[in-house]
């Protein structure tokens, strides 16, 4: 048996300001949107992967969620990670600063991470070597 990853879920408080985020942020538009009575689905993706972020909205929370210390980000591929954060602090998205790691003489990774209005951690990584 094979398994493809199809979607990851967080749970949000205001869904126009999460959608608005994730928009903004990466592009993501909402695919499908489902209202039931006590909670609402919100499926969002863009036209570069499949893969989606679902959003749950559960009407009767209004304290922000507990995220713990298990949750540990979602991660993005773009092709020029500086322009991405100059793109989001542009938006007053409030990116961290962006990180190289390296294995010397190699660069392994470039990042930054950009948290979302419920406090979930996205890290934005420079598309190259096993991210792409």
């Amino acid at each position: 048996m094979t398994a493809k990853l199809i979607h990851s879920m967080v749970r949000v408080i205001d869904e126009e300001k999460s959608t608005k985020f994730y928009e903004q942020a990466f592009g993501l538009e909402i695919f499908e949107r489902f209202d039931f009575d006590d909670f609402v689905l919100i499926y969002l993706k863009n036209r570069h992967s499949n893969f989606e972020l679902e959003l749950t909205v559960n009407k009767s929370q209004t304290d922000p969620y507990d995220l713990g210390n298990g949750y540990g980000h979602i991660a993005v591929v773009v092709d020029d990670v500086e322009a991405e954060h100059q793109r989001l602090t542009k938006l007053n998205l409030n990116p961290q600063n962006l990180v190289e790691f390296n294995s010397h003489p190699t660069l392994k990774a470039k990042f930054f991470f950009v948290t979302d209005p419920d406090g979930y951690k996205i890290e934005v990584l420079q598309k190259m070597g096993r991210f792409q």
